[in-house]
């Protein structure tokens, strides 16, 4: 986790590297976030109520009526409740590019910042075990870091002290990229992929919550989750910050 230092230090530090928005790389001058500056941050979709109580995709217009999510009607979760903090579009997207692409550990900050303002989020997480998504030992030593790892202690730090990460799953087959897949080519390509974590134990009346990054397809979620609930995981719901 990146050290968020103190705005009296960070302020003068501006002043001397002014900071460029990850989205619109326009100048950032105060405002709620420091790597958005004040247009892209109200561009922001920000999930509120009423949304899919399975994947988090809010309801619009036809959908709100109807309660059909076609984001994730073809899904059959293993999972309970699903949960996310924005849409993955403009700088909702930049944001975790940045994260995943290209190293920029400081948007964490901005991060927690924005989960904190996602209504519900933070009584959602309190109290859980957060479980993050791993990576392949091959893609973890090529980035360096596991951005679903850094996410879980972003949402950690908005719940409170009651709610802890735990390295529960690894990923023991080195899959493509699920970018250019559709569900069932996504489903087929991670069957088997995640196995419990050596030495890892469920505790049956302990929540889980999965940590992704991003909810796509919910397949990545799935297929930890199935790994979860054999284990004896019986309460396991899945949260991530973006969803698209």
């Amino acid at each position: 986790m990146t050290i968020t230092l103190p705005r009296r230090w960070r302020d003068p530090l501006d002043v001397i590297f002014p900071r460029s928005c990850v989205h619109c790389a326009g100048l950032v001058e105060g405002g709620e976030l420091r790597h958005l500056c004040d247009h892209c941050t109200r561009q922001l979709f920000v999930v509120t109520e009423p949304h899919c109580t399975t994947c988090g995709h809010p309801y619009f217009g036809e959908m709100e009526v109807n309660r059909l999510c076609p984001h994730c009607e073809a899904l059959v979760p293993c999972f309970g409740a699903g949960k996310t903090a924005v849409l993955l579009k403009g700088p909702g997207r930049a944001l975790i590019h940045a994260l995943k692409y290209h190293h920029a550990l400081q948007v964490l900050e901005d991060i927690i910042a924005i989960m904190a303002m996602v209504p519900g989020y933070g009584d959602y997480l309190r109290g859980a075990i957060l479980v993050p998504v791993p990576l392949h030992p091959r893609k973890l030593r090529e980035r360096r870091y596991n951005q679903s790892l850094l996410l879980a202690e972003c949402c950690a730090q908005v719940a409170g002290p009651t709610t802890v990460v735990q390295e529960l799953l690894c990923r023991v087959v080195d899959t493509e990229s699920q970018t250019h897949y559709d569900r069932v080519a996504r489903q087929k390509n991670l069957k088997n992929a995640f196995a419990l974590a050596p030495a890892a134990a469920i505790n049956s009346a302990q929540r889980y919550l999965l940590v992704d990054d991003v909810f796509t397809t919910g397949s990545t979620l799935n297929a930890c989750a199935t790994v979860l609930r054999r284990a004896g995981a019986a309460q396991l719901d899945v949260i991530t910050f973006g969803h698209g």
